[in-house]
């Protein structure tokens, strides 16, 4: 799509706007869930088209589709429980009553690495709030948008509260700037790398819009000396692993309690080693390819820096014989700090793991990242699992558990990791405005 294109459907968008604000909560809700009952019944159809277009492994696609489709459904009731308050007044002849009211047209920029998931994250709760909505969908990802769109269509949802816009490469930056500052679109949500978010927030500055940034990880993964080992390489492997690395929560840094290191490391190998590598749609893959070419070439710049510093390939560590862009599952040891392996987002099936000695340390450690999505840490101890999870400066953390995203609870960082939260009864309002109304009734 060219530019006079885009304005078109965020124009459309604008246009539906008091017709949707205007229905009940009620037939939102309804539409919601008859959109979530025809993507229920095209699961099947959804999730080959995910793994044909992203890669990932036919499992994990359907499991997408499922945890997508929770977004609309929480938030089809969601739409039922937007409530405004009433607040006592100062004055016997006054009354104050709060409004929560839709901000209006929403732009929500999604990723690659999740095509479906990602927008029913966004525009669930968005439409739920009496919203209108514009998706730009990743370049590298967009038919798993337009599907979704024509279910939603075909559920009853107009076609102009809820647009599409795509583009291929070389005009993302221009289609970013003017989903960004257009003066019709009153709230940006966007899921991406860190810097792509930060422009997107200069950008939307210029009008003072209501934003949501989903951005960047460094997810560290704690492995303190009376954890179930079992148990915490299975949760390293599955949060490690997924999506073949690509995801915003996914570990990055392993740290190990020195007296346990050994023990670990062997359990995690070995457990690595039986990944598969291979085509998504075959049964058996575990890890399908990189979503391109520059992401395979990140990878292997990273494992060179980490290698020259002293870090040590223990499995893996190349491309593998399948080729274009399949890379081995790969477990590093001896990482320190001051490797880019260790600063800098990997986004490929590359684990990274060092040791620790006190509790003291590796909290230190976990926090020393400017990002603060995701955090996770193995132990039987419940006082120590309260103090952890307090002290890590994440907007996540998951104890005793490798997986933590639900629809239910909110998702979001801290520091550079992002603003605002999608799932649960907080996602629902970043999409609306707070009005206070001051009532005088006279003497």
């Amino acid at each position: 799509m060219d530019t006079p294109e885009m304005e078109k459907v965020i124009t459309a968008a604008h246009d539906a706007l008091p017709a949707w604000r205007a229905r009940t909560a009620k037939e939102r809700a309804a539409l919601l869930r008859k959109w979530a009952a025809l993507v229920t019944e095209n699961a099947d159809y959804l999730s080959h088209l995910i793994t044909a277009e992203n890669g990932k492994p036919l499992a994990e696609a359907r499991g997408e589709v499922a945890y997508g489709n929770s977004f609309i459904s929480f938030f089809a009731e969601e739409a039922l429980r937007v409530y405004g308050e009433t607040i006592p007044a100062a004055s016997p002849n006054q009354r104050i009553v709060v409004l929560r009211q839709p901000v209006g047209v929403a732009v929500c920029i999604t990723p690659w690495n999740f095509p479906l998931a990602m927008i029913t994250r966004k525009v669930a709760p968005a439409l739920a709030a009496g919203c209108t909505a514009v998706i730009k969908p990743a370049e590298d990802t967009p038919l798993s948008a337009q599907a979704m769109v024509e279910l939603a269509v075909q559920a009853g949802i107009p076609r102009a509260a809820l647009g599409l816009v795509t583009c291929d490469r070389p005009k993302v930056a221009g289609a970013g700037k003017l989903l960004a500052t257009h003066p019709l679109v009153r709230k940006v949500s966007f899921t991406g790398s860190t810097g792509v978010g930060k422009h997107l927030l200069s950008l939307a500055a210029g009008t003072v819009k209501r934003v949501s940034m989903e951005l960047g990880g460094n997810a560290p993964f704690i492995v303190f000396d009376d954890a179930d080992l079992d148990a915490a390489v299975a949760g390293a492997i599955v949060s490690k692993f997924r999506n073949s690395g690509q995801t915003c929560v996914c570990v990055n840094r392993i740290f190990v309690h020195e007296r346990v290191h050994d023990a670990f490391l062997e359990k995690f190998v070995a457990a690595v080693s039986k990944l598969v590598v291979g085509c998504g749609s075959q049964p058996d893959t575990h890890l399908g390819p990189l979503i391109n070419d520059n992401a395979v070439k990140k990878v292997e710049t990273l494992l060179a820096d980490a290698v020259q510093q002293g870090a040590k390939v223990l499995h893996g560590g190349a491309r593998h014989a399948l080729g274009r862009t399949f890379f081995q599952a790969t477990v590093v040891a001896d990482v320190t700090p001051s490797m880019k392996i260790d600063k800098e987002e990997i986004f490929g099936p590359v684990a990274c793991v060092s040791t620790f000695a006190s509790d003291a340390e590796v909290v230190s450690r976990a926090n020393a990242t400017s990002a603060g999505l995701m955090g996770y840490f193995y132990t039987k101890d419940l006082a120590r699992a309260w103090r952890v999870a307090e002290a890590l400066e994440y907007g996540m953390v998951g104890v005793n558990t490798g997986l933590a995203s639900s629809e239910v609870a909110p998702f979001g960082g801290i520091k550079e990791s992002g603003l605002g939260r999608e799932g649960s009864h907080h996602g629902i309002g970043e999409y609306l405005d707070v009005k206070y109304v001051l009532m005088d009734l006279g003497k």
